[in-house]
């Protein structure tokens, strides 16, 4: 949305010199638009990100700042509140609204859709039907984008406009009243949220080097649904530990008594440990069926 007599290709080209230093996905969305217009980017000098807020940087002799219109009311830059209705149409419809502009002059509005993942519905499902007795979505976007968002996928709680720290401090706040959560995500914002939760888990393919390295579990693949099986898969392992751990204490401890009271010779002692020792080795194998 072109303001102030600023032409679209100048908006893009403008963002995209911000968003071409950046790892947001949004970043990556804008600059995927100007190269599919054939915009090329201008340099862009004094580069800094503002966490959760957006970023700003000198690109063409000016002070060039892009994010959410929070940052703008925040920072008192140029905002025009008669565009508060056009931005909550936008939101209401979903998208992520960013503003660009100067100290003197707001440029434009860029409306960004993040489509839904064909999984995510059906993930969120399997989670519940998993036993996850709460579906909770952090995220720094607007109410309005995340409540869209939350319907469609069946989340159960929403808390939106976060910065990383208010993530964290809601993970603490999950963790008081619930005893444990699990925390996935794939960004630098959520890297100390991870690092709170009892169970961080980052997207490995889409994550970022920080959430990688926070996480205690990376799921190497792209995949939501692996989330669910995640899950069960290690349930199900847990099971089969206690239950080897429990069959060799019976074994071990029967083998002493016998022993001991001399109703086992050795030879035999020996034997049905061995015995025993396959017997744990097979129910272990039991992991390899999916």
């Amino acid at each position: 949305v072109a303001l102030n007599g600023y032409s679209e290709v100048l908006i893009l080209a403008g963002a995209a010199a911000l968003e071409s230093r950046s790892q947001h996905p949004l970043a990556q969305a804008i600059l995927k638009r100007a190269k599919a217009d054939g915009i090329q980017p201008p340099p862009v000098e004094d580069f800094q990100s503002m966490t959760g807020s957006g970023a700003r940087g000198h690109v063409g002799g000016e002070q060039l700042y892009i994010g959410n219109p929070k940052l703008f009311t925040d920072l008192e830059l140029p905002f025009d509140f008669v565009l508060v209705p056009r931005i909550k149409q936008l939101q209401s419809q979903g998208k992520t609204v960013v503003l660009l502009g100067t100290e003197s002059a707001l440029h434009g509005l860029i409306a960004i859709a993040d489509p839904l993942r064909p999984e995510a519905v059906q993930t969120i499902a399997d989670l519940k039907q998993a036993g996850i007795e709460m579906v909770v979505m952090l995220t720094g976007d607007n109410p309005l984008t995340a409540a869209a968002v939350a319907q469609q996928v069946g989340v159960d709680e929403v808390h939106a406009e976060l910065s990383p720290e208010d993530k964290t401090r809601k993970v603490a706040e999950l963790t008081a009243r619930y005893g444990k959560v699990a925390m996935v995500g794939d960004g630098v914002n959520d890297a100390p949220a991870l690092a709170a939760a009892h169970v961080g888990i980052a997207m490995g393919a889409a994550g970022t080097d920080v959430a990688l390295e926070t996480a205690d579990v990376a799921l190497m693949g792209d995949d939501l649904s692996r989330l669910p099986y995640l899950i069960c898969f290690s349930r199900r392992t847990s099971r089969i530990i206690l239950q080897n751990v429990a069959l060799s204490t019976v074994v071990i401890g029967t083998l002493v008594v016998g022993a001991v009271s001399g109703y086992f010779t050795l030879p035999i002692a020996v034997l049905a440990h061995e015995i025993s020792e396959f017997v744990v080795i097979a129910s272990g194998l039991r992991m390899l069926r999916t």
